[in-house]
């Protein structure tokens, strides 16, 4: 291994680090604007922005003939993300845990794991493998924006009925005074049309 090789590894996880940091910030951003969970936005957007230096490491890996890299980088970085980086974040803050998570995503995390058991026992992934894999893949996220997009309505309607229940005279017109409530006992007084005061006249003492 010389310096050029070296250096060339260097630029190249520069480069993958700097693009999937774009790619992150931009799609998150957009995300938001959609109305969407942080959860959602972690197991979509995120998730395949963190994965596109992995998909370019694979996908090099193949086009040089060398397939146990390929399957050795996803299998190595999903434990990687599970052990190390989780245990790493926990360590930094505790890490809450939505009923989301729990009741759909991990397990789908473990049954999809299960197929890329079944997918290998014959000793390699084929075409028809990839085609399932690729579809549960956009199964799962389609899924997922669904759920989060019912989430995020609910969350919104719940706040604006909130707000309406805080502040129910809001909405209210203000009660116009009635000027004759205000007039001395025993006078009298004429208005017009417009409510004006046209003239006032009190009793005389005799």
């Amino acid at each position: 291994m010389t310096a050029i090789d070296v250096g060339r590894v260097l630029l190249g996880l520069v480069v993958l680090v700097g693009g999937a940091e774009l790619l992150v910030r931009g799609a998150t951003a957009l995300a938001t604007r959609w109305g969407m969970s942080p959860l959602v936005i972690g197991l979509t957007v995120v998730s395949v922005g963190t994965s596109a230096p992995e998909l370019a490491v694979s996908t090099g890996a193949v086009l040089s003939g060398e397939t146990d890299l390929a399957v050795g980088n996803v299998v190595g970085s999903n434990i990687a993300n599970i052990l190390l980086v989780l245990g790493v974040s926990a360590l930094v803050l505790p890490l809450v845990v939505r009923a989301q998570l729990v009741r759909i995503d991990i397990p789908a995390m473990i049954l999809l794991s299960v197929a890329l058991l079944l997918c290998g026992l014959d000793g390699a992934i084929t075409t028809f493998d990839a085609l399932l894999l690729l579809g549960l893949m956009v199964a799962h996220s389609a899924v997922t924006l669904v759920l989060g997009r019912r989430s995020g309505s609910a969350a919104d309607g719940a706040a604006a009925g909130a707000e309406g229940v805080a502040s129910p005279r809001a909405t209210e017109r203000p009660r116009r005074p009635d000027r004759r409530e205000h007039a001395p006992r025993g006078s009298t007084r004429s208005w017009s049309s417009s409510g004006s005061r046209c003239s006032s006249s009190a009793p005389s003492s005799s």
